[in-house]
Protein backbone atom coordinates (compact mmCIF):
# COMPACT_ATOMS: atom_id res chain seq x y z
CA UNK A 1 0.00 0.00 0.00
CA UNK A 2 1.19 3.05 -0.76
CA UNK A 3 -0.08 7.06 0.38
CA UNK A 4 -0.73 9.22 -2.62
CA UNK A 5 1.01 13.07 -3.01
CA UNK A 6 -2.49 14.10 -1.84
CA UNK A 7 -2.21 12.13 1.49
CA UNK A 8 1.24 12.97 2.17
CA UNK A 9 0.67 16.61 1.03
CA UNK A 10 -2.26 16.86 3.41
CA UNK A 11 -0.13 15.74 6.27
CA UNK A 12 2.06 18.40 5.27
CA UNK A 13 -0.40 21.26 5.28
CA UNK A 14 -2.36 20.46 8.66
CA UNK A 15 0.76 20.29 10.29
CA UNK A 16 1.63 23.77 8.78
CA UNK A 17 -1.64 25.32 9.83
CA UNK A 18 -1.34 24.00 13.00
CA UNK A 19 2.31 25.09 13.30
CA UNK A 20 1.50 28.72 11.84
CA UNK A 21 -1.82 28.79 13.94
CA UNK A 22 -0.97 31.73 16.32
CA UNK A 23 -0.59 34.12 13.04
CA UNK A 24 -3.93 34.04 12.22
CA UNK A 25 -5.40 31.65 8.89
CA UNK A 26 -2.94 30.40 7.16
CA UNK A 27 -3.27 30.80 3.07
CA UNK A 28 -2.28 28.54 0.95
CA UNK A 29 0.19 30.38 -1.18
CA UNK A 30 1.93 30.87 3.08
CA UNK A 31 1.90 27.13 2.80
CA UNK A 32 2.93 26.29 -0.60
CA UNK A 33 6.02 28.43 -0.57
CA UNK A 34 7.04 27.00 2.87
CA UNK A 35 6.41 23.42 2.24
CA UNK A 36 7.78 23.85 -1.28
CA UNK A 37 4.75 22.66 -3.14
CA UNK A 38 2.17 24.31 -5.74
CA UNK A 39 -0.70 26.52 -4.23
CA UNK A 40 -2.54 24.85 -7.20
CA UNK A 41 -1.91 21.50 -5.64
CA UNK A 42 -3.02 22.64 -2.10
CA UNK A 43 -6.66 23.92 -3.19
CA UNK A 44 -7.30 20.52 -4.69
CA UNK A 45 -6.44 18.78 -1.39
CA UNK A 46 -7.58 21.23 0.89
CA UNK A 47 -11.33 20.72 -0.76
CA UNK A 48 -11.81 17.14 0.88
CA UNK A 49 -10.33 18.45 3.87
CA UNK A 50 -12.73 20.98 4.69
CA UNK A 51 -15.59 18.93 3.63
CA UNK A 52 -14.40 16.19 6.42
CA UNK A 53 -14.48 19.32 8.83
CA UNK A 54 -10.89 18.90 9.59
CA UNK A 55 -10.50 22.50 8.12
CA UNK A 56 -12.25 25.94 7.78
CA UNK A 57 -12.06 28.91 5.71
CA UNK A 58 -12.07 32.48 6.49
CA UNK A 59 -12.47 34.49 3.80
CA UNK A 60 -11.67 38.09 2.84
CA UNK A 61 -8.03 40.00 3.18
CA UNK A 62 -5.76 37.86 6.18
CA UNK A 63 -8.07 35.04 5.31
CA UNK A 64 -6.89 31.45 4.63
CA UNK A 65 -7.63 28.42 6.63
CA UNK A 66 -7.62 27.30 10.44
CA UNK A 67 -7.78 23.98 11.80
CA UNK A 68 -11.16 22.93 13.75
CA UNK A 69 -10.13 21.88 16.42
CA UNK A 70 -7.06 21.46 18.71
CA UNK A 71 -3.63 19.30 16.70
CA UNK A 72 -4.14 16.78 19.37
CA UNK A 73 -7.53 15.59 18.83
CA UNK A 74 -6.58 15.06 14.80
CA UNK A 75 -5.04 11.53 14.03
CA UNK A 76 -3.23 11.10 11.36
CA UNK A 77 -5.75 8.28 9.75
CA UNK A 78 -8.86 11.09 9.90
CA UNK A 79 -6.50 13.36 7.77
CA UNK A 80 -5.57 10.61 5.15
CA UNK A 81 -8.92 9.34 4.85
CA UNK A 82 -10.55 11.75 3.09
CA UNK A 83 -8.05 11.63 0.33
CA UNK A 84 -7.08 8.41 0.48
CA UNK A 85 -9.98 6.12 1.70
CA UNK A 86 -10.18 3.14 3.59
CA UNK A 87 -6.52 2.83 4.09
CA UNK A 88 -6.46 -1.56 3.70
CA UNK A 89 -4.08 -3.01 1.66
CA UNK A 90 -6.65 -5.09 0.00
CA UNK A 91 -10.82 -5.17 -0.22
CA UNK A 92 -10.92 -8.60 1.64
CA UNK A 93 -9.73 -6.87 4.39
CA UNK A 94 -12.15 -5.63 5.17
CA UNK A 95 -14.89 -6.50 2.85
CA UNK A 96 -15.36 -10.51 4.14
CA UNK A 97 -18.06 -10.87 1.19
CA UNK A 98 -15.80 -9.13 -1.42
CA UNK A 99 -14.35 -12.63 -2.77
CA UNK A 100 -16.13 -16.33 -2.73
CA UNK A 101 -12.68 -17.25 -1.49
CA UNK A 102 -12.63 -15.69 1.64
CA UNK A 103 -13.61 -18.41 3.80
CA UNK A 104 -11.02 -20.52 2.75
CA UNK A 105 -8.18 -18.47 1.76
CA UNK A 106 -5.22 -18.29 4.12
CA UNK A 107 -4.13 -14.93 3.21
CA UNK A 108 -6.98 -12.86 4.27
CA UNK A 109 -6.04 -12.81 8.35
CA UNK A 110 -2.66 -11.54 6.90
CA UNK A 111 -4.27 -8.28 4.65
CA UNK A 112 -6.20 -7.62 7.82
CA UNK A 113 -3.62 -7.91 10.36
CA UNK A 114 -1.66 -5.77 7.81
CA UNK A 115 -4.78 -3.81 7.74
CA UNK A 116 -5.25 -3.66 11.64
CA UNK A 117 -1.57 -2.12 12.15
CA UNK A 118 -1.48 0.24 9.56
CA UNK A 119 -4.34 1.78 11.41
CA UNK A 120 -3.01 1.54 14.96
CA UNK A 121 -0.04 3.38 13.59
CA UNK A 122 -2.14 6.38 11.80
CA UNK A 123 -5.17 6.34 14.45
CA UNK A 124 -2.29 6.13 17.51
CA UNK A 125 -0.91 9.57 15.90
CA UNK A 126 -1.67 12.87 16.40
CA UNK A 127 -1.21 15.81 14.22
CA UNK A 128 0.34 17.33 17.68
CA UNK A 129 2.92 14.22 17.63
CA UNK A 130 3.90 15.17 14.46
CA UNK A 131 4.69 19.07 15.41
CA UNK A 132 6.64 17.78 18.53
CA UNK A 133 8.84 15.26 15.85
CA UNK A 134 9.34 18.43 13.81
CA UNK A 135 10.75 20.29 16.58
CA UNK A 136 12.62 18.32 18.33
CA UNK A 137 14.25 17.43 14.43
CA UNK A 138 14.53 21.21 14.71
CA UNK A 139 16.28 21.21 17.95
CA UNK A 140 18.80 18.32 16.85
CA UNK A 141 19.72 20.65 13.46
CA UNK A 142 20.05 23.72 15.63
CA UNK A 143 22.96 21.61 18.15
CA UNK A 144 25.29 20.74 15.29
Amino acid sequence: MKISTKGRYALRLMVDIAQHVQDGPVSLRDAARRQQLSDKYLEQIVTPLARAGLVRSVRGAGGGYLLTRAPEEYTVGEILRPLEGDLAPVECATDRDFCQRSRECVTVELWQDIHRAVAAVVDGTTLADLIARRQARQGEAGEM
